[in-house]
């Protein structure tokens, strides 16, 4: 059964490449299809959302825009991962950092996201899940930083709710060694978990179908766009078009 396009994808089966770079904003979709792919073909434009799907060294690529925030990273590769039958996502975009030694321009690669969202509830788990990337993904985007030289820092950040926060508590979130702050990178780690391998529930319980599934990865990859202590920041601008460290890493690693 095909149930594409979707709400809110307008492509069709096959449109979309098994690896998909994502971005928050549309605009840096659109540079980075522009700049980095071969022959980009759009496939989506529903809300303004770009996608386009090109060739990049050989490999099929595609790059599509999420918007901002854990619901609607959520809704995006919700659809990409089951419906789209897209298997790798990897996440560029901007962040804030709260340690003094991680400077603007600086690489981030999350291996885990702390988060304040309730998107986990969801899943009734019996505890506190840890959201965290694809191993072989984050050790090669460090692999392809250390082969290009760039600054970089490996670790956990937090995806927060709240851009405009009443009570951040960054200094809390800095002492347990948080290194910056943004907004979607969690719920993209918890979709990759839970959308890996195919459940059914019985009697109120989670089981696995016998035809299993490939397990779905994801990594987050953020560029420090300003310093949440030291006040350091950069335009809207400079964080669209110039942000490309992060990108050259993200299409190095994209199989």
């Amino acid at each position: 059964m095909n149930n594409t396009p979707t709400p809110h994808i307008g492509a069709r089966k096959g449109e979309i490449a098994e690896t998909v770079i994502m971005a928050g904003d549309p605009l840096r979709v659109k540079f980075m299809a522009e700049n980095y792919l071969e022959n980009p073909v759009l496939f989506n434009q529903v809300r303004g959302m770009l996608g386009y799907t090109g060739m990049r060294d050989g490999r099929r690529i595609s790059v599509m825009g999420h918007g901002m925030g854990g619901p609607s990273i959520g809704i995006y590769t919700y659809e990409l991962f089951n419906i789209y039958d897209v298997q790798t996502i990897i996440r560029v975009g901007s962040a804030g950092s709260i340690q003094e030694d991680l400077h603007v321009g600086d690489v981030v690669i999350a291996t885990g996201a702390c988060t304040n969202s309730n998107y986990a509830a969801q899943y009734e788990l019996p505890g506190t899940f840890a959201p965290i990337a694809d191993f072989q993904l984050a050790r090669r985007a460090v692999e392809a930083c250390e082969r290009m030289g760039y600054r970089h820092k490996v670790g956990n950040v937090l995806s927060s709710d709240m851009f405009y926060a009443a009570n951040a508590h960054n200094d809390r979130w800095q002492r347990m060694g948080v290194l910056a702050v943004e907004m979607e990178i969690a719920q993209l780690y918890m979709n990759a978990a839970y959308c890996s391998g195919k459940w059914k529930v019985e009697s109120g319980e989670w089981k696995a179908e016998e035809d299993g599934g490939k397990r779905k990865r994801a990594l987050g990859i953020c560029t420090v766009s300003d310093h949440l202590i030291t006040g350091e920041a950069t335009t809207a601008e400079q964080r669209q078009t110039t942000f490309t460290k992060m990108m050259d890493v993200a299409f190095a690693i994209a199989q």
